[in-house]
């Protein structure tokens, strides 16, 4: 009786910390790529940043210069950036304030 029990946490753990965590991605892979549309900003698994121009069925067509487009493996494409996020500057490089030398 107790090693029917001891396998039985066993699976539950194993639930919890490998197969739980997987769907989880695999939901969020999926969200991912539904949310892909023309004039998104991306980021590519190898790092290249990138404009979708073109959407077909396992690839995108992306801009990564102006008039430099190349296709794309959805599944390669790791993140959509936010189109009204822009980087700030560091405060000492803003035009017309001093750095903060303290």
């Amino acid at each position: 009786m107790g090693g029917y029990i001891f396998i039985l946490v066993l699976l539950v753990i194993m639930w919890f910390l490998l197969i739980r965590p997987q769907r989880r991605r695999q939901v969020e892979s999926q969200k991912l790529l539904s949310s892909l549309a023309v004039g998104k900003e991306i980021v590519t698994a190898g790092g290249l940043y990138g404009t979708i121009k073109a959407l077909e069925d396992d690839e995108a067509r992306v801009e990564i210069a102006e008039g430099v487009e190349v296709r794309v493996a959805k599944r390669a494409i790791a993140g959509v950036l936010s189109e009204d996020e822009e980087p700030e500057e560091p405060e000492a490089l803003q035009e017309g304030t001093p750095a903060n030398l303290s």
